[in-house]
């Protein structure tokens, strides 16, 4: 299996096939990063990827299987969560169209 290509071959990449700086590449990386911190709360999408989604668990009981508080049932408090949703787009170029 091939490595994975670092950031400054991503930059490189990009910026070659756009036709920028390799600096503004990465300067347009570091604005999306931003934006997106900013705005997972309300979803942030990535055009032909996905989206950045904060979630909200429910709170919900288990039952503790090891340790000293094996077989008692635990309440677990509803907490959020930060989940990356692939585009429908994204995982037929990848994965292939399924029939």
């Amino acid at each position: 299996m091939a490595k994975s290509m670092t950031k400054s071959e991503i930059a490189a990449y990009i910026a070659e096939k756009v036709g920028v700086t390799k600096k503004q590449v990465n300067q347009f990386f570091e604005a999306q990063a931003e934006l997106a911190y900013k705005q997972a709360k309300n979803q942030f999408v990535i055009p032909g990827i996905g989206k950045l989604v904060l979630v909200e668990t429910a709170p919900r009981e288990m039952v503790m299987r090891f340790g000293p508080k094996a077989g008692q049932t635990v309440k677990i408090p509803k907490k959020k969560r930060l989940k990356f949703r692939v585009a429908k787009a994204a995982k037929d170029a990848i994965l292939g169209a399924k029939k």
